[in-house]
This record gives C-alpha cells, structure tokens and sequence, in this order.
C-alpha cells in the first residue's frame, strides 16, 4: 500500500477526533516528526508503530489500512440499517464506525413491545435514551421511569435496565452511548455490578 494512503487515513482520523498532530503523537508514543511524515506519505509505518497509532486514534489497524473505513460524513439509509428484532420491537442501528465516539441505536415499540423479558447491561458508558414518539417505562436497577415523548434520562450502562411499551400506541427511542460499549449481547443483572 502507499505510503501516502495510509498517512491520509492516519490524518483524517485524527481530524474526526479533533487531536492536534503533537496529541495523537503523545497518545501514540511517536514522535511528532514521524507522525508528520507518516501523514504526508514521507514514510511508512512498522507493525508496532502502526498498532500504536491505531489504539491512540481508538481504531484497528485494519481501518487505517482500508480506504473505505475513512470518513466524515455518511448517509445510512433505513432499508440498509442493521437491525435487531426484539420482542414487540427492533433496535436498529444509527451510525457506522469509524465516527467511534458515539454509538447511537434507534428502536420502535410497538404496544406492549420491549427490549426483551429480562434487564441487561454493557459495558461502563454514559447512556442517554431519549423517548422520540409515544410514551415507554424504563426500569433501570430497581427503579422504573415513566417517560414521554422528548423525555430522556441519562444512567451507567452497566445498571440492568430494560426498555417496554406499556402503553395502547407505538413508541420510539433513542440510545446513545459514549464511549462505545464493547458489546450490546444482554446479559444477566448478576453478571454486571450495579455501579453508582
């Protein structure tokens, strides 16, 4: 591969993420004159140093190696969203990698719908949901939230909760993570400590 595609990779992700040159070489433990460099094609990287600036912009090295892995903007169209069906429900997907700040669900419910009979929890992250139509209980730990339509609550991912549709009219919401959990398999309340 060319040198200069992959400093273009290596630029653009660290432009996603709003890091200066001398940051990511930080993070990184490169200097800055490698990293300018290695972004304007003027060099290559070695397998250590290429890990090194991958686990800094918070990527694979695959994705500094793959052209289409890179980009700023990006239009995912409904029909082509993966998505998870539930019980009464489905989550879909709002926003593909690499923009890997944020990870941002989408769900329907219909009447009685909910994200499944048990609670679940992931991951340590900020979650925020937010209600976009009808009304939904979120039962998070021991406690139970009524919520309507623009309502949002925010909570620690690795609190059990669960998502249902109580009421007689669809609903929808929004989840949002920040940073990414690294699964959204649900699992039991005991294997996931209730943090505070």
């Amino acid at each position: 591969m060319p040198e200069r595609e992959l400093g273009h990779r290596v630029a653009a992700f660290r432009e996603l993420r709003g890091m200066s040159l001398r940051a990511l070489a930080a993070a990184a433990g490169v200097s800055s004159s490698f990293l300018s460099q290695l972004e304007n094609g003027h060099t290559n990287a070695s397998v250590a140093s290429l890990r090194k600036v991958a686990a800094a912009l918070g990527v694979s090295p695959a994705q500094l190696l793959d052209d289409s892995a890179v980009h700023t903007r990006g239009v995912l169209r409904a029909v082509d969203r993966p998505t998870l069906p539930l019980d009464g429900a489905e989550k879909y997907v709002v926003a593909l990698p690499p923009l890997r700040n944020l990870e941002v669900y989408a769900g329907r419910f219909a009447p009685g719908g909910s994200t499944g009979a048990e609670t679940y929890a992931h991951g340590n992250a900020q979650e925020i949901l937010v209600v976009t139509a009808g009304t939904v209980t979120l039962e998070l730990g021991t406690e139970r939230f009524s919520l309507r339509e623009d309502d949002s609550i925010e909570f620690v991912s690795s609190i059990p909760h669960r998502v249902i549709n109580e009421s007689a009219e669809p609903a929808a919401v929004l989840w949002i993570n920040s940073p990414p959990t690294p699964d959204e398999v649900p699992h039991r309340p005991e294997e996931s400590p209730l943090t505070p």
